[in-house]
């Protein structure tokens, strides 16, 4: 009995497209720490981001216009993405990298629309809140990057003055998140601490936020001693 009851509880995860986004952010966030810095790397890292844009359309799209609008920013954020790898033009990726932001954004913003409903919590939507909050987290790598590439000489790398990339932009957009703060990736524009901050603040009030959400889902413990009396 209690096997059969797991077994269709995983089975109804794996039904959820909270789940699948979340499981594809985890991927993206995994593989770009592993990606080669080559142009076979950089296109491999192009398309899982590409699947990662797939799934948050497939997450988001739970009206038709939160779909099209989903759609109409992944579409210029991939054509964009291919251009600028295969013509190593920095103007493309950047484009690339707004449209993908705007992507995100839109994504995080209807996620947590859908998670913060005054409902029943269920696990999609607790697959939901991780999502957003790993989308997060992208949003300001992309951010991060955009940043550089209109400030050159944003960020100090290592010790080392210099354009951020990618991965280096998920890296350390994760470690402003979570509060981490290893120090080898440092901002020094005034955009960029600027941008930092705000990251910083959107991460430590979305946990505080999510934690009252999840502490209004139970009654008091006055109204379920009330409940049980006869």
């Amino acid at each position: 009995m209690t096997i059969r009851a797991t077994r269709e509880a995983i089975s109804q995860i794996f039904y959820q497209r909270c789940f699948w986004l979340f499981a594809v952010l985890l991927l993206l966030i995994g593989a770009v720490s592993f990606v080669p810095a080559s142009d076979g790397g950089r296109l491999l890292l192009n398309t899982v981001n590409m699947f990662v844009l797939i799934a948050t359309v497939a997450a988001v799209g739970r009206t038709t216009l939160s779909f099209v609008i989903a759609l109409m920013l992944a579409i210029p954020a991939v054509w964009f993405q291919y251009v600028g790898l295969w013509q190593d033009s920095d103007a493309d990726l950047a484009w690339s990298w707004m449209f993908s932001a705007a992507l995100y954004a839109i994504g995080t913003s209807y996620l947590l629309r859908y998670v913060f409903q005054p409902r029943v919590m269920t696990q999609d939507k607790l697959f939901g809140a991780a999502a957003a909050y790993l989308l997060i987290g992208v949003l300001w790598a992309y951010l991060y990057a955009i940043v550089g590439f209109f400030y050159p000489q944003s960020y100090l790398v290592v010790g080392q003055p210099g354009q951020l990339v990618y991965a280096d932009a998920l890296y350390m957009s994760m470690t402003v998140l979570t509060s981490t703060g290893f120090g080898d990736v440092v901002p020094l524009t005034r955009p960029a601490r600027g941008v930092c901050m705000i990251e910083q603040v959107s991460g430590a009030l979305f946990v505080a936020i999510l934690i009252a959400r999840l502490a209004g889902v139970y009654p008091p413990r006055e109204s379920y001693v009330d409940d049980q009396a006869p």
